[in-house]
């Protein structure tokens, strides 16, 4: 049967087991049931006609079974409500409860606070592998922090960087992705008990006009939940701003994911960095020779998909009326839980890709010796040189200063030299020549013994070896950020094969 109706690729695909199961319909409906259980413990407690059975029997059946979930649909057919289906399932089950189940309550207590817990536990599941990944990229960053590879502005080559450097600037994006995900869940608040239009009328009924108890039972149901603090003002639902600020965390998630899949697929295209292939894996049903960024494409895929959920939840929340209203039921149930299942499965692409990176170092020392002649450490304008002709010159120019040279006429000999080498890459597809016209030409005598030294890639990059170690030393920025995951960073996930 599951073969013959449509299923989210989330679910046959993609996402992790721990995240599909806390958005399926058992894990919903049974937070129901915990949630009916929580308000009926409170009203106990604060003096209600609540037995020890009928709390009893709710907490016996809090999981929904496989035979109730038929049920609930049979009821839902015939009431057209889903919540109180399953209201009467659960009074079937608990009939001692039967009379007192959702007293006082309406039907965001279970909905919205049953999304505030599903997304509460979404986040708190997203945040440790992201930790994970940050400090195995820090790792990466580390081993490669003094490998010089080409820089690219504007996609052309610019200014040595390194590898390790390159790294961390993903990891710099990544970390501000884990803030803005710690901070989105540590905001979190509780709707609570605030009864149809939020102004928690129908329990103070129940309580005889007692302020303090339905305060009280506001706070003891969140303390059950495990919420830090309740909203002391809701209309019936909790305002869907919060579901904003959550989703847009996610979605600035994804826009990182696919600028980070971008960064791995151009550098494959350029044959310097690869993402993990395996021993019979397929590029091409017709060319057998290739090896495809595939999980690179499908991490940019998944992570536009991503970034562009928050769209959804801003027009959810501003078409809202009034108190409430329900055309946010429906989108709302598509664009929680694919948001959050959409992040888990770029985590774990995520995961797979940096933990096994290949660095082709010979082709990145290969393809900065095929530039280095035009890179310079100053501006093409300052130079005056084409913008296509700019490496290491001004190393050279500065040491025949040094030489007793003018520096006006280093400068004007290299410009020239320089558009002849040009003209032999542009026009006749040729290597770079540079260097051997400058070890042939004799205003450039008394510096040709040390050329060597001044092409040194190294010289080029400047503080980014420096600049790596510091962002990832122990007590730095990554340790920091990472202090608190220190007891997950050995973890392993259950991932689901990586597909297409």
């Amino acid at each position: 049967m599951a073969n013959d109706v449509y299923q989210t690729p989330f679910n046959s695909r993609y996402a992790g087991d721990e995240m599909k199961l806390l958005f399926s319909p058992r894990s919903r409906y049974s937070t129901w049931r915990q949630l009916w259980l929580w308000l009926a413990e409170a009203q106990k407690q604060l003096g209600l006609p609540i037995t020890d059975e009928a709390i009893a029997q709710m907490e016996a059946h809090v999981k929904i079974t496989d035979e109730e979930f038929e049920a609930a649909a049979a009821e839902e057919k015939r009431r057209r409500h889903d919540v109180m289906a399953h209201v009467h399932v659960f009074g079937r089950v608990a009939p001692a409860a039967a009379g007192i189940i959702h007293w006082g309550a309406t039907s965001p207590y279970c909905t919205d606070n049953g999304d505030l817990i599903a997304m509460k536990r979404g986040l708190d599941l997203l945040l440790p592998p992201l930790a994970r990944l940050i400090a195995g990229l820090s790792a990466f960053a580390k081993d490669y922090k003094g490998l010089a590879c080409l820089g690219y502005t504007h996609g052309q080559p610019a200014q040595p960087t390194t590898v390790g450097k390159r790294a961390c600037l993903w990891i710099q994006d990544l970390l501000l992705d884990l803030r803005n995900l710690e901070r989105a869940r540590d905001d979190l608040r509780f709707r609570g008990a605030k009864g149809t239009t939020g102004t928690q009328a129908s329990f103070l009924q129940i309580f005889d006009g007692d302020h303090e108890k339905v305060e009280q039972l506001d706070e003891l149901i969140t303390q059950k939940a495990g919420f830090k603090s309740v909203f002391t003002v809701t209309s019936q639902t909790y305002s869907r701003k919060v579901d904003v600020d959550i989703i847009n965390a996610l979605g600035s998630f994804g826009a990182t994911c696919e600028r980070f899949g971008g960064d791995i697929r151009h550098l494959a295209m350029l044959k310097e960095l690869e993402e993990p292939n395996e021993q019979d894996q397929i590029g091409s049903s017709a060319m057998a020779y290739k090896r495809n960024p595939m999980r690179a494409e499908r991490l940019c895929s998944l992570g536009r998909y991503l970034r562009n959920k928050p769209k959804e939840a801003l027009d959810t929340y501003s078409a809202q009326w009034l108190e409430m209203s329900l055309d946010d039921s429906a989108i709302r149930r598509i664009t929680i839980p694919e948001s959050f299942l959409c992040a888990d499965a770029c985590l774990i692409l995520l995961l797979n890709i940096t933990a096994g990176l290949v660095v082709y170092e010979e082709v990145v020392k290969r393809r900065i010796e095929a530039e280095l002649p035009f890179v310079s450490n100053l501006d093409p304008d300052r130079l005056s040189l084409a913008k296509d002709q700019q490496m290491a010159t001004e190393n050279l120019i500065m040491a025949c200063v040094q030489k007793g040279l003018s520096r006006q006429d280093a400068h004007e000999e290299i410009r020239v030299l320089s558009l002849e080498a040009a003209a032999q890459v542009k026009e006749r597809g040729r290597a770079n020549d540079l260097i051997g016209r400058i070890r042939q030409c004799d205003f450039f005598e008394p510096i040709h013994g040390s050329l060597d030294i001044l092409l040194d890639p190294n010289t080029f990059t400047g503080r980014a070896a420096q600049q790596v170690e510091k962002f990832t030393q122990p007590g730095g920025e990554v340790e920091t950020a990472l202090r608190s995951y220190h007891d997950h960073l050995s973890d392993t996930i259950k991932t689901p094969d990586l597909h297409v």
